[in-house]
């Protein structure tokens, strides 16, 4: 990931050279100059290339809020232990998370057990929270090389989410209660949800759920403004969204425990940890440090205070004592 940023690089006055030569000056000399700058450019560039010690620990996100806040965590709660850091923030989806740490542009981010498993491992759901991160810990440690740490201490399921009159008029409390108005009913859901073994399909053969059209597909971030404008009347949003209250919306209970465990957790690639010495017992300390009602409260201040994500969080920080 690190390169030498030879664009930058410059050489004193007295070593510059032209390409195509100096008119006043002797050329054989030049030449000579000129081989031995391009070999010391080439030199500086393998150096850097093949250093693998870094200056910063690269932080990422995926693109909605709550992945947003959990980054800006990460990020100050490292700052304040003396690491440095970088925000990269906004990555799309879990696949492009996924790929950015494997390939070292980012180093460390949350991801989500459920998500880990059924959509990277490609295994089935798992309901036990326990036996679900052992097994992402596990498997991740071995097939990537990455670091599972423990988890936040919250678990953001997918919530399947209707408005709040809908739910008060027709007394709709389970899935099960929405399955004979969804024949009437537009959908709208994230690509992911749409591609995800524990997502669309699995839900639909579930619950024996059945629409008047296709699912309308969008960005995460459109889903909840849709339901509330009537564009869709159902949507897969996320059980600690602060929207959800803000919108006065209902989560209808997942009565036949479709989808799995999604506890919040670290991910973070092991060179990283051997790089930047206490890093790893500074993750550690995190472990139950954000419940549910925590992650739903810092959500609904973006989200619908419309406030700075930097200021939520280090606020939390401060009341947390971290």
């Amino acid at each position: 990931m690190s390169q030498f940023p030879v664009s930058s690089f410059q050489f004193p006055e007295s070593s510059r050279f032209s390409v195509l030569g100096s008119q006043s000056g002797n050329r054989k000399l030049e030449t000579g100059n000129s081989l031995l700058c391009v070999f010391l450019c080439l030199l500086l560039v393998m150096l850097g290339g093949c250093n693998p010690s870094r200056h910063r620990i690269v932080i990422g996100s995926k693109n909605f809020t709550e992945q947003a806040i959990l980054g800006e965590f990460l990020a100050q709660y490292l700052e304040q232990h003396g690491f440095p850091v970088e925000r990269r923030f906004y990555l799309a989806g879990t696949y492009v998370c996924q790929q950015a740490i494997l390939a070292g542009r980012i180093d460390l981010y949350v991801e989500y057990t459920g998500t880990a498993l059924t959509a990277i491992l490609k295994e089935p759901p798992v309901s036990d929270p326990a036996t679900a991160y052992v097994q992402v810990k596990e498997a991740y440690a071995r097939r990537f090389g990455l670091t599972v740490t423990a988890p936040l201490g919250f678990d953001n399921s997918f919530a399947i989410v209707v408005r709040g009159d809908d739910a008060q008029r027709l007394h709709l409390h389970e899935i099960s209660d929405a399955v004979p108005y969804a024949l009437h009913w537009r959908a709208g859901f994230g690509y992911e949800f749409m591609e995800r073994k524990d997502g669309f399909a699995g839900l639909t053969r579930t619950y024996g759920l059945r629409f008047a059209e296709p699912p309308r597909i969008m960005d995460l971030g459109l889903l909840y403004r849709a339901l509330e404008t009537r564009q869709v009347d159902l949507i897969a949003g996320a059980a600690t969204d602060g929207l959800i209250p803000a919108l006065k919306l209902k989560v209808l209970q997942d009565d036949r425990h479709y989808f799995p465990s999604y506890s919040a957790v670290p991910v973070v690639r092991e060179q990283t940890l051997q790089e930047f010495a206490g890093l790893g017992s500074a993750l550690a300390a995190l472990a139950g440090k954000i419940n549910e009602q925590d992650m739903r409260q810092m959500n609904y201040a973006v989200d619908a205070q419309r406030r700075d994500p930097r200021q939520v969080v280090g606020e939390f920080l401060r009341r947390k004592g971290l």
